[in-house]
């Protein structure tokens, strides 16, 4: 008699899922620098499973005879770069080591106005927390039936004492996006009465045609702050750079004055090499669209998985997948963890829901084989 497993493996009903890795050629490794399978396959931290890619390997050793520099003429040619990106001026443009410290430093800056931030819950926290311990108050507005934010509830829940609204589209862990009207509407019309902040991460992987940034916001003059972040389909998260986009008077007001040598209130700027590898990254269209199509590809196959063992998951416009585990996650990620797979932390209140990254076809592989075990 056939195990669940070899049913699942051979199935053509599911849509054919075989768990066969796709192999990549010689070249593709050279070029696209895919991760080595470990012992423990770690799909817990949304991390892109290739990269720095070739030419951005080759930036950052060329890059190393600057490395006896400050960095600071290096950043300004980056924030150049990327103001002619966003179609911003340059001290539109704040560089950090990694968004996370842009959140952070932000959430600093809020926190010392006083008053409150609201955010939906579950999201990511690096900002509110960081606010909350130098004394914000946060006000948490739970995601909606469908696990989206509820803006109609976030509008209600703003008050005088409001000083930012957080909105991170698409949403980390849920991996929800909001509709591109709706958003723009809300943002538009929030960031007349308070600082609305839109953290941007994931933005690379919407597959919607056409999905608006928020940087047209920061264009026409709005009290709107976009984060941006080298770390996800760039494959540079140990590198630890991001950006923020917003108007130069807002960047005054919560960074300090602009200078050719940083803003005063920024803590962690990047470093050389970290620069010289995401100007290069922006340069390498051909790893950027090989990065998006494989987070799809591993994508499809965790769906065609979930749907099998009738486990409600919501479409992701990230590199990850939220799940509905029916069991808590702490359970899931002891079993998980025995069979050599590393998933998702906990996101209160959401205790039987877990989130798995894409990772390469082989870890994803391994994590279907190890689902498989687990709920047999």
């Amino acid at each position: 008699m056939q195990s669940r497993r070899d049913w699942f493996k051979s199935s053509i009903g599911i849509g054919g899922l075989m768990l066969t890795p796709s192999i990549l050629t010689a070249e593709e490794i050279k070029k696209y620098n895919p991760r080595s399978i470990s012992s423990i396959v770690k799909l817990s931290s949304n991390e892109n499973p290739y990269g720095p890619s070739e030419k951005v390997l080759n930036a950052i050793k060329n890059s190393f005879n600057d490395a006896c520099r400050y960095p600071y003429e290096f950043i300004q040619e980056l924030q150049k770069t990327l103001a002619k990106k966003h179609d911003v001026p340059i001290e539109s443009i704040v560089i950090t080591g990694g968004s996370n410290e842009a959140l952070r430093i932000t959430g600093l800056a809020i926190s010392n106005k006083g008053g409150n931030i609201v955010a939906g819950q579950p999201t990511y926290l690096a900002l509110m927390n960081y606010a909350e311990a130098w004394g914000a108050e946060i006000k948490w507005v739970p995601v909606d039936s469908d696990k989206g934010y509820d803006l109609k509830k976030i509008r209600e829940t703003i008050d005088q004492d409001t000083n930012m609204v957080f909105i991170a589209n698409p949403n980390n862990p849920t991996g929800t996006l909001l509709n591109a009207n709706s958003l723009a509407d809300f943002c538009e019309d929030i960031s007349k009465q308070t600082l609305v902040f839109c953290d941007e991460a994931y933005y690379d992987y919407i597959n919607e045609k056409d999905y608006p940034s928020m940087d047209y916001l920061v264009r026409k003059g709005e009290n709107v702050v976009i984060s941006r972040t080298f770390s996800k389909v760039y494959g540079m998260a140990g590198l630890r750079i991001g950006y923020l986009v917003l108007k130069p008077e807002l960047a005054d007001d919560l960074f300090g004055k602009y200078s050719p040598y940083g803003r005063p209130n920024i803590m962690a700027q990047t470093n050389v090499l970290a620069v010289a590898a995401a100007s290069e990254a922006l340069k390498d269209t051909d790893f950027y669209k090989f990065s998006l199509k494989k987070a799809n590809e591993e994508k499809d196959k965790i769906y065609k998985l979930l749907d099998y063992l009738d486990l409600k998951y919501i479409k992701s416009s990230t590199n990850f997948v939220f799940f509905e585990s029916k069991k808590h996650i702490n359970k899931l990620s002891a079993e998980m963890l025995e069979k050599g797979v590393r998933v998702g932390r906990p996101f209160p209140p959401f205790y039987d829901w877990c989130r798995i990254s894409t990772g390469t076809s082989e870890e994803v592989d391994r994590f279907i084989e190890s689902m498989l075990e687990v709920y047999s």
